[in-house]
Formats: structure tokens, C-alpha cells, sequence
């Protein structure tokens, strides 16, 4: 006998979320949409998300044009879309204020979002109900999230309570977070079942990282217990820290006697390929290799896959420091191994004694970061708890949301030493409105509010990263961040002669026919324009304007790149003054046309 159908999602921004840091850009979304939908497996693709705008501005590319275009596919074959809402914080790591979350529904609806998935690092309702009648007021459907996570406190009463009240709010459906891949799977299967008894028609949603290696497992569970949709990844960014691959999913499941749909695997190897091509081209320079592996040791810690990148990165720093400490007293130093273990062992100490949070975005860097500054003043013999931010400080004090668990008395004794006041009050209360002083900037600097006004929304959720989108300065800075990383790559076995020598091997070397001051954009006035640098793999066609050579006489002399392709070296910054016949760059032509 057949079992009840079961629907896959492709986390398609979370498998480049839990692997790196950066996110395709809008050409590449919208030549993988066709691939993904042509897979005929999915019935729901996650468009966007936590970090998804955030690192598009820091990007200097337009976030709300990436959103529109990677949800309009999918929105025109009746592929639902989803995004990842992180409640009182929204699209960002700090708590975001009632009008600008408001807002936000109605922009992402607009852009083509269907399902927000409204989430709590700590599973606080408070933070989550006024988005579920957000997210319903603007025609959204609402998927209120549930944490998951293993400790004394996460019980299935527990949890049970907490769907049973965003579901009396509006929540349609439920999306069980099993952010770090630590859930037990007999817990979640009774916890799937719990729900489901008592809301038959609510749609429920397993979303789990493969890290621990518990995912399949816990997938089995939760589908023999009512589960409605699964998430899923593909290769390359499938498995490791990021999700089961949907080809082992399905498997699993049709051979279970569930009723799911069949994967065309042509459309599987062409978005497959795609997906590794946007590696190549660059997203793989900002990929730890190592969230491609899988590690038990991760259930002793509970960390989430997609923060292992970074805590490796801050670890990497902290090691330098505590073996220096170490060395100047005369003891052994710490291999990597040694800290990591340290640091695992460090995160069970604090955790409990923090009152159990789950650890997700941003409640998992909190804890993650006190285990650091723990390590390292322990080693200088200061003890532990004394190395904390305000933000570690308001997740303990409530600021953000009820803790699931106690406080340990020795840090509430230490809140109390610091004139630190612990609070009940609702999160939200505490965060004033901001719209119309964003509206004032806006107006003053000339900005439109866009579409919706969804570079209104952008701004009041991004400020900093907009500004610096808007000024040009992001795109400049990850262009040199970017480059600064290829050139590590490539001269990692090489000379600079020899570096040159491979850059320019089959490249035109563009020259400057009059002597005078370089720049890439003409205000029309005589003056240079701020701007942004061309970026290394920028593509141009014959004849396309490359650059601007102002003379020492005023006169402005347009440079064409030649006979165009693409480009492999800037030699002339914005603003150098050049000398004629100086080279300006290498642009290597498509011999293949």
C-alpha cells in the first residue's frame, strides 16, 4: 500500500548559506531557475533569506532585482517559493523594528515570495506571532518555525506547546528547524506525530543538516510520522554541513512506499553543473573546504554546519594567541585538533550554563564566541565569562527573548557585579520605529523608494550594507577582496614573474594612447566620477568603452577595449596617472567565436 505523498523543497540559498559566504549572483539564478524547475522533483524552491540580501549588497549587486528573478520562474509553473525570516531580526543579525518587519511582507510578497519561514533562536512566540500576522495581513502564507535542538529542556511537550500557540496565531504551517542536524530522529518523529494529532491540517516541514549525520534518519521519522515536505539539496553543496542530496531522499522514500515525484535527471546534471560552474567562476574562493565534510563531533557541541566556516576562521586567530600565552609560560602548544576539541568541549560548558538556547543564527555565534574568549582567557589565567559583548550579554539578560533553560548563578552574580538588569519584557517594546528617519535619508540623498518600496525596506533593513551598495564602495571592496583571493590561489606555487607570465599568456595588453589621469566613469562636467573599478572576468564587447584617460589639458580621451573578451588584469587604478603607451590591462579574447 502506497503511503501519503511527500513534497521536496530545494534549499537552493541555504546549501550556498551553510557552505560559504557569498550567494550567486542574479544572472546565474536565473540561468539555474529553468534546470531546477525542469528536475520535475520540487514543488518548492527557497528563494531567499537570512544573509541572502546581505551579502548581494556587500556583493554591490541589487538584492531586491536577485529575488524578483529567482522567484518569477518558479512563481510562473506553481513552484512555491520560501524564504528564511528570522523573526524579531528579520534578514539581519540585530533585532529589526515593527514598521520595517511589516514592511517586509509586503515587499516579499511583491517580489514574489510565497512562504516565510518565521523563525526564534530562542523559540520566544512573542517574536514570532506579530510575523505571522505580518506575513498573513500581505497575502503570504506563514510557516512558523520550531528549533530544534537536544537538551533537558527540548522535550516534544515543549515544542508541542509552542506550535500549539503560533498555530492558534495564523501559522499554516510548521517548519521543524533542525538547523545543527542534532535533533534526534525518535524525537522528532513523536514531535511530527504530537502536531500533527492535534492539527491534522497543518502542513509541516522538515528542514535538516546532514553535519552530525543524522538527517536521513531523522527524514525517515518524521515522514512515517505525518511530515509534509522535505528539504533537500543538490550536488556539489549537498551532504557535509549543508543537506541530504535529493537523489538519496527520494530514494529513501519511494522505496519506504511513500508516493513522490520522479527526478529527470538530465535537468539534475544541468543544474548540477551550473551550480559547480558559479563555484568556479568565484563563489569557491569564499568556501571553507572543510564544510564539505561531515563530523560526529558536532553532536557533542550541538553547532550549527552553516557557522563552522567562520568559528574555524576565528579559531584559526584565538590559537595564535593562546599558543604565544602558552609558549611564554613554558608549556606545550595546541595543535588544530587540540583546540578544536577545546572549543567543542568549551561550547558544552557554556551552553547549559546560558540556559540552553538553541543554537541558531545569531544565539549559536553568541555561545560560540563566550567558549572562545573563554579559552583564551583562561589560558592567560583570568578565568571564564569575563571576555563578554553586549550582544552575548542580551541574550542572557532577555533583551532578545525568554532563555528555554537557567542561568547559572555565576553569571547572574556576575550581571548583578556589572549593574546588568535581566528583563521579562516583550523584545519588541524595546525597539522604536525607524521608517521615517529612512524615508528622510532617502529623500535628502535623491534615492528612489524602488518597486513596493523595496529600496525603502532595504535600506531600513541594511543600512550600513545599502550606504556602501549606493556609494559604490561595496562593489570596489569585494572586488579587491575577491582578487586579493584568486591571486592567493593562483600564486600559491608561483613567482609574481611567473604569475604574470600565465595572466597575460594568451591576453591583449590594452595600452594608453595619450599620457593623463585614469578613470572608469565620465561625469560629463570634466571632472572623474566616482565609480567602480572593472572587475577581474568582466566581459566586454568590441570596441566597448573600457576606461577614460583625462590629459593634462582637459581633453577626454575614451579608450575602447579593443577587440574585446574578458577581462584578466587591471595594471591602472581609478585616479593613476598614466604615461602613453603604459599598459592598462589584459583582456583575453574568445578565440572560440
Amino acid at each position: 500500500m502506497t503511503k501519503k505523498k511527500i513534497q521536496f523543497s530545494l534549499v537552493y540559498r541555504d546549501m550556498w548559506q551553510s557552505s560559504g559566504k557569498f550567494q550567486p549572483r542574479k544572472d546565474q539564478l536565473e540561468r539555474v531557475a529553468p534546470a531546477i524547475i525542469d528536475m520535475g522533483v520540487f514543488d518548492r524552491v527557497e528563494t531567499n533569506g537570512g544573509a541572502f540580501e546581505q551579502v548581494n549588497l556587500l556583493a554591490g549587486e541589487n538584492p531586491n532585482a536577485a529575488v524578483r528573478a529567482f522567484c518569477k520562474p518558479f512563481n510562473e509553473v506553481g513552484i512555491k517559493t520560501h524564504m528564511l525570516d528570522r523573526g524579531l531580526n528579520a534578514l539581519r543579525m540585530y533585532p529589526v523594528p515593527d514598521d520595517v518587519r511589516e514592511l517586509q511582507y509586503k515587499v516579499k510578497h511583491a517580489q514574489g515570495v510565497d512562504i516565510p519561514r518565521i523563525f526564534c533562536g530562542l523559540n520566544d512566540v512573542r517574536n514570532i506571532i506579530p510575523s505571522v500576522k505580518w506575513a498573513k495581513a500581505a497575502g503570504m502564507t506563514p510557516q512558523a518555525t520550531l528549533c530544534i535542538t537536544t537538551s533537558p529542556v527540548h522535550t516534544v511537550e515543549y515544542y508541542s506547546n509552542i506550535a500549539d500557540q503560533v498555530i492558534e496565531a495564523g501559522a499554516e504551517e510548521i517548519c521543524l528547524k533542525d538547523m545543527a542536524g542534532i535533533g534526534q530522529p525518535a524525537l522528532l518523529g513523536a514531535l511530527t506525530k504530537s502536531i500533527k494529532t492535534k492539527h491534522p491540517d497543518v502542513i509541516i516541514q522538515y528542514h535538516g543538516h546532514s553535519g552530525p549525520g543524522l538527517s536521513m534518519a531523522s527524514i525517515l521519522e518524521v515522514c512515517n510520522n505525518g511530515a509534509d515536505v522535505i528539504d533537500t539539496a543538490i550536488e556539489p553543496l549537498s551532504w557535509g554541513k549543508v543537506h541530504p542530496d535529493i537523489i538519496s531522499v527520494q530514494s529513501m522514500l519511494k522505496n519506504e512506499g511513500f508516493e513522490v515525484k520522479e527526478i529527470n535527471m538530465n535537468a539534475y546534471m544541468r543544474a548540477r553543473a551550473l551550480t559547480q560552474e558559479f563555484i568556479d567562476d568565484w563563489l569557491g574562493y569564499f568556501i571553507n573546504p572543510g564544510n564539505k565534510l561531515m563530523s560526529s563531533l558536532l553532536l557533542g557541541c550541538g553547532l550549527p554546519g552553516g557557522m563552522m566556516g567562520s568559528m574555524m576562521a576565528d579559531l584559526a586567530g584565538i590559537h595564535s594567541i593562546i599558543n604565544k600565552t602558552l609558549k611564554a609560560k613554558g608549556e606545550a602548544e595546541l595543535s588544530t585538533d587540540d583546540m578544536l576539541v577545546k572549543l567543542f568541549d568549551e561550547v558544552a560548558y557554556v551552553w547549559p550554563r546560558v540556559g540552553y538556547p538553541p543554537l541558531v543564527t545569531p544565539f549559536s555565534q553568541y555561545v560560540k564566541n563566550i567558549a572562545l574568549m573563554n579559552l583564551l582567557t583562561m589560558a592567560q589565567g583570568k578565568g571564564r565569562f569575563v571576555m563578554m559583548d553586549d550582544s552575548m550579554w542580551g541574550m542572557i539578560l532577555g533583551k532578545s527573548g525568554k532563555i528555554p533553560g537557567t542561568i547559572a548563578p555565576e553569571i547572574v552574580e556576575l550581571a548583578k557585579a556589572q549593574g546588568r538588569e535581566f528583563t521579562d519584557a516583550d523584545p519588541r517594546t524595546l525597539i522604536p520605529n525607524a521608517l521615517d528617519d529612512f524615508r528622510k535619508e532617502m529623500d535628502e540623498n535623491g534615492w528612489e523608494y524602488g518597486q513596493d518600496d523595496e529600496e525603502l525596506y532595504e535600506l531600513a533593513m541594511h543600512p550600513e550594507q545599502y550606504r556602501a551598495y549606493k556609494s559604490g564602495m561595496a562593489k570596489k571592496n569585494f572586488l579587491a577582496d575577491l582578487q586579493k583571493l584568486k591571486d592567493q590561489k593562483l600564486g600559491a606555487n608561483l613567482s609574481p614573474e611567473k604569475i604574470a607570465e600565465f595572466k597575460h599568456a594568451k591576453a591583449d595588453a590594452l595600452v594608453a594612447p595619450v599620457k593623463g589621469q585614469i578613470f572608469y566613469e565620465f561625469s560629463g562636467d570634466g571632472e572623474c566620477a566616482p565609480c567602480v573599478e572593472p572587475f577581474i572576468g568582466q566581459t566586454y564587447k568590441e570596441g566597448q568603452t573600457f576606461c577614460y584617460i583625462q590629459t593634462p589639458w582637459n581633453q577626454i580621451t575614451e579608450i575602447p577595449a579593443a577587440l574585446g573578451g574578458k577581462l584578466v588584469e587591471v595594471a591602472a587604478k581609478q585616479g593613476a596617472k598614466v604615461q602613453k603607451g603604459q599598459t592598462l590591462a589584459w583582456i583575453e579574447r574568445d578565440h572560440a567565436e
